[in-house]
C-alpha cells in the first residue's frame, strides 16, 4: 500500500492579532505537467484556514466570498506561476480585510478575459473582480506581479 506524507504549512504567524500568514511548498512543475493531487489539496486547505480565521474574527459575512477568492488565487499560483512556495496573508486594518497570495514569480495575471461558452476555465479572475467590487474593494498585483492582493470592505456591524 502506497502512503504519502502529509505536509503541513511551513509557517503560521499572528502579529498583534491582526495578521495571519501561511506558506506551503509545492513540487516544481515543468513543461505544463499537471500539479500533483497533494499540491492541489492546498487549495481547499487554504480556503478552510481563511474561512476559520474569518469566523474567529467575527467576519462570517465575508466567508463565502473570501473562500472563493482564496481558492481562485491559490489555484492560479499553483497552476500558472511555476513556483515551489505559495503564501497566503490576511490582515484586518481600518475597517478593511486585506488578503494576498504570493508566489514569488514575476508575471501579471490576465484578468477578465472572455471565456468561450464551452471553456472549462478562464472565468476565475472575472469572478474575483466581481466579488471584490461587490464588497466595495479593489484588487491587483504588486509591481512585479509576484503577489496578487485584494481589499474588501468589512460590512458595518461586523466585529473587528
Amino acid at each position: 500500500m502506497l502512503t504519502t506524507a502529509v505536509q503541513t504549512p511551513r509557517e503560521v504567524r499572528y502579529r498583534d492579532g491582526d495578521v495571519m500568514g501561511v506558506s506551503f511548498e509545492i513540487a516544481c512543475r515543468r513543461d505544463g505537467t499537471p500539479p500533483s493531487p497533494e499540491d492541489c489539496a492546498w487549495v481547499g486547505a487554504m480556503r478552510r484556514i481563511a474561512m476559520a480565521r474569518l469566523q474567529y474574527r467575527g467576519l462570517d459575512a465575508l466567508q463565502d466570498d473570501v473562500g472563493f477568492i482564496v481558492s481562485e488565487l491559490v489555484t492560479n499560483a499553483i497552476l500558472h506561476s511555476g513556483t515551489t512556495t505559495v503564501s497566503l496573508t490576511m490582515a484586518v486594518q481600518d475597517g478593511d480585510l486585506y488578503l494576498s497570495v504570493a508566489d514569488g514569480i514575476p508575471g501579471v495575471p490576465s484578468p477578465v478575459q472572455a471565456a468561450g461558452t464551452d471553456a472549462e476555465s478562464g472565468r476565475g479572475l472575472a469572478l474575483v473582480d466581481a466579488l471584490v467590487k461587490e464588497n466595495g474593494g479593489t484588487w491587483g498585483t504588486n509591481d512585479i506581479g509576484a503577489m496578487t492582493w485584494c481589499r474588501l470592505v468589512i460590512p458595518s456591524g461586523d466585529q473587528l
